[in-house]
């Protein structure tokens, strides 16, 4: 597997009240395996022999079923305490996950949660941007104004700033910016170079509607993954519309966790 950069996302994974119905939805919808956690209540999920994510039962059925992103640390005690230092919260301290790796929960200053993920036998992803993949991830906010320089200072990310066509528009100040890509430290920050975003939760949406991170899967056909996950017991959040990087749509599983999934420009007819 190859090395993770500090602070790019490595592994997402899938919290639910029934792992078999998971397998049998995500198996369906992305052509996943799944390889069994050692006796743990979890699966990896591989593409092509592959590892792309994980199936987790919960272990308390108030956790929300959800998708979780992890980002990549080498020194996860230093990141929980920067967390701490720029106005987050730590939801669970570092513990060990066997030989993986050590792992960590936290909450940035508007309430999104993700994870941490020091590596040791597992760095993360051995496959992404391909089709059943991870492709991208972003947060969803109502408090760009905290997430912005939480997430900068953090984890050192660059932001650039995009209008609703998905141009820069680093140089107008007066231009409507809604969201924000972001670039590791020591990158030129840009679509190219970018590792995950932030939009911004509008009035358009229910007040009682938290942040959240979205987490997008490549698949070689928009409007086909759309339609087989209604199939499979799912439904679709967003419809399939074209966005300057391809197609997407938002869909939720059979129990109720959200994602997204991209058919990048490339593949489109």
């Amino acid at each position: 597997m190859a090395a993770f950069a500090h602070s790019a996302p490595c592994w997402v994974d899938v919290q639910l009240s029934d792992l078999e119905a998971g397998k049998r939805f995500y198996g369906g919808l992305f052509g996943w395996t799944f390889r069994a956690g050692d006796g743990m209540p979890f699966a990896d999920a591989l593409s092509g022999g592959r590892l792309v994510a994980a199936l987790a039962a919960k272990k308390d059925g108030r956790m929300p079923t959800a998708w979780g992103v992890y980002f990549a640390t080498d020194d996860i005690r230093a990141t929980v305490a920067a967390i701490r230092e720029h106005g987050g919260q730590i939801i669970t301290d570092p513990v060990r996950a066997g030989r993986a790796g050590i792992v960590a929960q936290a909450a940035d200053p508007g309430g999104a949660v993700f994870g941490l993920w020091q590596p040791e036998e597992r760095e993360g992803f051995e496959r992404q941007n391909k089709p059943g993949s991870f492709c991208w991830t972003e947060v969803h906010t109502r408090q760009p104004e905290k997430v912005d320089p939480f997430y900068e200072k953090v984890f050192g990310f660059r932001g650039t700033d995009l209008d609703e066509a998905g141009n820069d528009v680093s140089g107008d100040a007066e231009a409507l910016v809604d969201f924000r890509m972001w670039s590791p430290e020591g990158s030129e920050p840009g679509p190219d170079t970018a590792v995950g975003g932030r939009s911004v939760i509008t009035d358009a949406f229910p007040a009682e509607m938290p942040s959240y991170f979205l987490t997008y899967f490549t698949v070689a056909d928009c409007d086909a993954a759309a339609e087989l996950a209604g199939r499979l017991g799912g439904r679709v959040s967003a419809p399939p519309f074209d966005i300057p990087y391809g197609r997407m749509a938002v869909l939720v599983d059979d129990q109720g966790a959200l994602f997204a999934v991209l058919q990048p420009s490339e593949l489109l007819p």
